[in-house]
């Protein structure tokens, strides 16, 4: 199977979506903005042995590709609207990509947004998404909006991710169906579209957690000036995590990645709407610190004593 024929076969869908001129099968994709609208544009790489396991199933793969990406415009509160593919592949197995595309392409029509383009080529299994979204002129969730005297939430449940990886490394082991649990969280990340968008207004700013909470909490910290106090064991996590030893849970928790929540600030006048936009998107939050006017990330345990910074997040570079 050539190039063109992997690409005819399994990415190429006719366009439904209103806006998009030209997908697929051109130089360039040919999209409409929508008046009044201000374009939001990420890009994540997803490399096999750096961000994903080999034994991962590939329409799961699929899944998360895309997620990690959209939970980029989640973020900043915008709706998706377009992405291309960048696929090398060690070779063309129908399979694999058969379940790859299905993965994809379920998330994305649950998103209503739309493949447009992008590139094949062999190579070490690497997989490049670049998504396009869109929000009202001015109303894009930030970083660099957090005030001193803000509180901090987070979405959904952190650690999972995490703990799966601890499993797959043999430090640790965990029953069949909590294994299983795990697994999902790390292989099946949950984009959290809808919470963004009901933020926009609400949240002072925001950004995904796939590094790590210090550390992804720590790029609102500089963009914003400010510094912060976080309350770490009113954490949210799974009862899977909840009983594992407190400094695993801990390392998870803080330090662990993958998770594609959204850490967000906001005034405290805000409690009430904050709460309408968890109900409204379905996703829960909670509240786990203040913004605080000096510098630096404090980490307060259940009695208000801060404990001693011991933990860093993913670093491509380092880690």
């Amino acid at each position: 199977m050539g190039e063109f024929d992997l690409i005819k076969r399994f990415f190429v869908r006719e366009p439904s979506q209103a806006g998009v001129v030209m997908g697929i099968g051109d130089d360039c994709a040919v999209l409409v903005p929508t008046p009044g609208m201000q374009w939001l544009i990420s890009t994540d790489m997803l490399v096999e042995g750096r961000h994903f396991l080999s034994t991962v199933a590939p329409e799961r793969l699929g899944h998360k590709a895309l997620a990690v990406n959209l939970s980029d415009l989640a973020a900043c509160g915008a709706t998706p609207r377009a992405f291309t593919l960048a696929l090398a592949l060690p070779r063309a197995e129908e399979g694999w990509l058969a379940g790859f595309s299905k993965g994809m392409f379920t998330l994305a029509d649950a998103h209503g947004i739309h493949l447009v383009g992008g590139d094949t080529t062999q190579g070490p299994l690497n997989i490049s998404i670049t998504v396009m979204g869109e929000a009202p002129a001015g109303t894009a969730l930030l970083r660099s909006g957090a005030r001193a005297g803000d509180d901090i939430y987070v979405s959904g449940q952190l650690g999972d991710a995490r703990l799966a990886l601890e499993v797959f490394r043999g430090s640790i082991s965990l029953p069949g169906a909590q294994f299983e649990q795990v697994r999902r969280a790390m292989e099946c990340p949950q984009p959290r579209v809808a919470l963004g968008q009901a933020l926009r207004g609400v949240a002072s700013s925001a950004v995904d957690v796939s590094d790590g909470l210090i550390g992804d909490l720590g790029h609102i910290l500089q963009r914003s000036a400010v510094g912060a106090g976080l309350d770490i064991d009113i954490l949210p996590c799974s009862a899977v995590l909840a009983a594992q030893p407190q400094a695993l849970r801990r390392e998870c928790s803080l330090a662990g990645g993958d998770d594609y929540e959204l850490v967000f600030t906001a005034a405290p006048e805000q409690r009430a709407a904050v709460q309408r936009a968890s109900e409204q998107s379905a996703t829960p939050v909670t509240r786990i610190g203040r913004i605080e006017a000096a510098a630096g990330l404090r980490l307060l345990d259940q009695e208000g004593q801060v404990l001693p910074q011991q933990f860093s997040s993913f670093d491509h570079f380092k880690s």
